[in-house]
C-alpha cells in the first residue's frame, strides 16, 4: 500500500502541488479499490490487487498529461450531491457552490419558478430543486450531449427538472412566467486562453467557456432581454460573471432598466456574482 501512495507522489511531482498529489492519491485509491487509505493502510488482510494496480497507473499517465481527475473519474461533487461529468459539460466549480448559498438565502419560499440558462451538467438547476423539492425548476442548454448529461445527474439525485434545448442568441424562447432566472454562461475573453492552464484548455468544453474580447457580454446582455419577459414583477436575475466585468454587466443591466442591482464578490476577494430585479409593476 506505501509503495502505490509513493508512486502517485512521485508519478505526478512537479506537475501538481503536492497539497493536491495528496487529494489525488486519496480519490484514486478509494475509487480504484473501494476503500479509504486509513482503512487500507490499517487492515492488513485488504491490498492492491495486481489488476488495481494496473487501473491505478493508467489513471496515473491520464493525469500527468494534466487531464482533470473528475473526467478520468467521471464523477464530482457539488454542493454535497454527485454528478457524473464527461467532456461534454464543464466541471463544477466551488465559486458556484456561493451562487447556491446566495441564492437560497435570498429566496426563501419554498414554492418558486426558477430557470437555469446554460444547465451543463445540470448542477444549478439540480442544487436548487434538491433545496426547494416543491419548486419548479426548468434548465436550457443549447449542446444535446449537454443535456444528456444534465438529465442523467437528474436521475442519480432523484430530481425533477424540465430540461430544454434552447439557444438563447437564436432560438425563439419558451413560454414561462418565473421567479428566478440564474446563469453561469461562458464569460473568459478568447485572449484570457493564453493565460489558462492546460487542465482547462486541452480538456473542458470551449463552448461553454469562452466568447469574443469585442463582445464580452454577449450572453448576458441576451439573457437580460429574456429576463426582462419571463421574471415577474420583483424577480430576481443571478449571474455568475468574469471577475474583471463586474462594473460592465452592473451599468448594462442598469441600462436594461433593471433594479437593486449588486455586485458580490466570492470568497477569494472577486467580483463573482452579479443580482438584480425586474421593477416592481405599477
Amino acid at each position: 500500500m506505501q509503495n502505490i501512495i509513493q508512486k502517485i507522489q512521485d508519478s505526478l511531482s512537479g506537475i501538481y502541488p503536492e497539497n493536491e498529489i495528496v487529494n489525488l492519491g486519496r480519490l484514486i485509491i478509494e475509487q480504484v479499490t473501494g476503500y479509504s487509505v486509513p482503512i487500507l493502510l490499517s487492515d492488513k488482510s485488504k491490498k492492491i490487487t495486481p489488476a488495481q494496480e494496473q487501473i491505478i497507473d493508467k489513471i496515473i499517465q491520464r493525469l500527468q498529461t494534466y487531464e482533470p481527475i473528475q473526467y478520468i473519474l467521471e464523477e464530482t461533487e457539488f454542493f454535497g450531491l454527485p454528478f457524473f461529468i464527461d467532456k461534454n459539460v464543464l466541471i463544477p466549480r466551488p465559486e458556484t457552490e456561493e451562487l447556491i448559498e446566495l441564492i437560497l438565502s435570498e429566496n426563501t419560499d419554498k414554492k418558486v419558478s426558477v430557470l437555469d440558462i446554460g444547465t451543463g451538467s445540470g448542477c444549478i438547476a439540480i442544487a436548487l430543486k434538491k433545496h426547494r423539492q416543491e419548486s419548479s425548476v426548468y434548465a436550457w442548454d443549447f449542446s444535446e450531449p449537454a443535456l444528456q448529461v444534465a438529465k442523467r445527474n437528474a436521475e442519480i439525485n432523484h430530481t425533477k427538472i424540465e430540461f430544454n434545448k434552447v439557444d438563447v442568441l437564436q432560438d425563439i424562447i419558451p413560454e414561462l412566467s418565473l421567479d428566478i432566472i440564474v446563469s453561469n454562461p461562458p464569460y473568459i475573453l478568447d485572449s484570457e486562453k493564453e493565460v489558462m492552464h492546460k487542465n482547462v484548455l486541452e480538456y473542458e468544453p470551449h463552448s461553454a467557456l469562452f466568447v469574443p474580447d469585442d463582445n464580452g457580454l454577449i450572453f448576458y446582455e441576451r439573457i437580460a432581454d429574456i429576463a426582462l419577459k419571463r421574471l415577474k414583477p420583483n424577480g430576481r436575475l443571478y449571474f455568475e460573471i468574469n471577475q474583471q466585468k463586474g462594473q460592465d454587466t452592473k451599468e448594462m443591466l442598469a441600462d436594461k432598466g433593471f433594479t437593486n442591482i449588486r455586485i458580490v464578490r466570492d470568497l477569494s476577494g472577486n467580483d463573482r456574482i452579479v443580482v438584480s430585479q425586474i421593477a416592481q409593476a405599477q
